[in-house]
C-alpha cells in the first residue's frame, strides 16, 4: 500500500463503514448493560491508559455524553491517592498489575456500577488485573479492544489472560496488530486507527444507552456543552443528583 493521506482516509472510511454492522449485536449488548446500570442508580466507570484514555474521555464527562460517568486514570494514584508525581514517570506503570486494585479502591464505586475498560492491545497487567477485579466484585464489564492485536501477542498478566477473555461484552475496534495501517518501504507501518474506530464504538454505545432510557420513559442524564449559555446550569443540576458518585476536573 502506498503511503498517502488519501490511502489512510480510504482505510479509515472502510473501517468506519463496516464496524457498526459487524458489531451490531455487541453494541446493543453494551447499551443494554449501561442502561440497566443507570436505571438502577449506577455510574459508568471508564478506564484507559496511554492513548486509550482518549476513549475514556469520550465516555465520561463530555458534551452530548452521559452525566453519571467517571474517568478512572493512572493519575488517580497521585490526585486521590497521595503518591508522588514521579510515580507517573515509570514507563512500565500500565504493565504493573498491582496498580489496578489501588485505582479501583480510590474510585467512588458502588455495587450497581458498570465498567468500560479500553485497551487496544488488551494485554497489559493493569487493565487485565482491573478487569478481573471488576468481575470479582460483581460489576458488568465492557471491553473495547482490538481482537486481532490481542490474539496475536502474548499476555503480560501473570494469569496469562487478556482483557477480552474477562469481559461480559467485547467491542472490537477492528485495528490490526500494531494499530497502524500504512506500510513503510523498509518495513513497519504508520497511520494508527484504533482511536478513531474506538471513538465511534463508544459513541454508538452511548447513543444506544440513551435510546433505551427514552424507550423506558426515563429522561437521559446528558450533558450540554459548557460553551453554550444554558450549559452550566443544566449540567450542574444533573451533576447534583450524583453528588459523591462522580468526580470532575481530574
Amino acid at each position: 500500500m502506498s503511503s498517502t493521506g488519501a490511502d489512510y482516509v480510504a482505510v479509515v472510511t472502510e473501517l468506519l463503514a463496516k464496524l457498526p454492522a459487524q458489531q451490531e449485536k455487541e453494541i446493543a449488548a453494551a447499551a443494554d448493560l449501561l442502561a440497566a446500570a443507570l436505571s438502577a442508580g449506577g455510574v459508568v466507570n471508564a478506564f484507559g491508559s496511554g492513548h486509550s484514555e482518549a476513549i475514556a474521555m469520550e465516555i465520561a464527562g463530555r458534551a452530548g455524553g452521559l452525566v453519571p460517568t467517571n474517568r478512572l486514570t493512572l493519575r488517580d494514584l497521585v490526585i486521590f491517592g497521595g503518591e508522588p508525581p514521579s510515580v507517573l514517570q515509570d514507563p512500565e506503570l500500565e504493565r504493573d498489575p498491582r496498580i489496578a486494585r489501588r485505582v479501583y479502591e480510590l474510585a467512588p464505586v458502588a455495587p450497581q456500577d458498570v465498567f468500560v475498560i479500553i485497551s487496544s492491545s488488551g494485554v497489559n497487567g493493569c487493565v487485565v488485573e482491573l478487569a478481573g477485579l471488576v468481575k470479582e466484585r460483581g460489576h458488568g464489564l465492557i471491553a473495547l479492544t482490538s481482537l486481532q492485536h490481542s490474539r496475536a501477542v502474548p499476555a503480560r498478566h501473570p494469569s496469562g489472560r487478556k482483557l477480552f477473555e474477562l469481559a461480559d461484552v467485547v467491542l472490537d475496534n477492528g485495528a490490526p496488530r500494531g494499530d497502524s495501517v500504512l506500510e513503510l518501504p523498509g518495513g513497519g507501518s504508520f497511520g494508527a486507527v484504533s482511536t478513531i474506530t474506538s471513538a465511534l464504538l463508544a459513541q454508538l454505545m452511548v447513543a444506544g444507552t440513551v435510546s433505551r432510557l427514552l424507550a423506558a420513559g426515563q429522561a437521559p442524564p446528558v450533558y450540554l456543552s459548557a460553551n453554550i449559555p444554558e450549559g452550566d446550569a443544566h449540567n450542574q443540576a444533573l451533576e447534583a443528583r450524583y453528588a459523591g458518585r462522580i468526580r470532575r476536573g481530574a
